[in-house]
């Protein structure tokens, strides 16, 4: 058995949370109004390949920022919900736009505010560094923290499971000579 126990098949959104998740939590002030967030590139590896493999990747967070927006054009990400302190009300809109079930969506969060959609969704997932009652209650923790490659780790595992990755990372590095 696969270590996500075989629930990868229906997936079609990849939905992650930002802080703590696709950045390390913290948060930098630079001034007034200035804040800073700190992104993986092994994560915006991972996003592009789930991109490139046909997945609808998605964003679906409590906070509010400039930032989340340029990383979400930058990688393809369509699907963004950003201030939605109450998860479930971002997931409920997801769902119905994309006009997705539960099953369809893997989901990474890293905090208590992210449980009624980890509980939801099809595969759900945790940053090696989430709260205990995060990890407590997933389908799969990673080995890497968040900001820090998780995402990249879970894209990998749906991948493979899929049968997608070696197909997927062809078509982005072309025949190996």
């Amino acid at each position: 058995m696969s270590v996500l126990g075989g629930k990868a098949g229906p997936v079609r959104l990849i939905l992650l949370d930002v802080d703590g998740v696709l950045t390390d939590g913290g948060i930098t002030y630079g001034g007034a109004d200035i804040e800073l967030k700190r992104f993986d590139i092994q994560d915006g590896m991972g996003i592009s390949l789930a991109v490139k493999a046909g997945l609808t990747v998605g964003i679906l967070t409590g906070r509010t920022s400039p930032m989340v927006e340029r990383r979400a054009r930058e990688l393809s990400i369509r699907v963004i919900k950003q201030g939605f302190l109450n998860k479930l009300e971002g997931w409920n809109e997801i769902l119905r736009e994309e006009k997705l079930e539960p099953a369809q969506v893997a989901s990474i969060g890293d905090d208590v505010q992210d449980l009624p959609v980890l509980w939801r969704a099809g595969v759900s997932a945790a940053p090696a560094n989430a709260v205990a009652e995060v990890r407590s209650q997933v389908d799969y923790v990673c080995q890497r923290s968040g900001g820090r490659g998780a995402v990249r780790e879970l894209i990998d595992l749906l991948l493979e499971e899929k049968g997608l990755k070696t197909e997927v990372i062809a078509g982005v590095t072309g025949k190996r000579p």
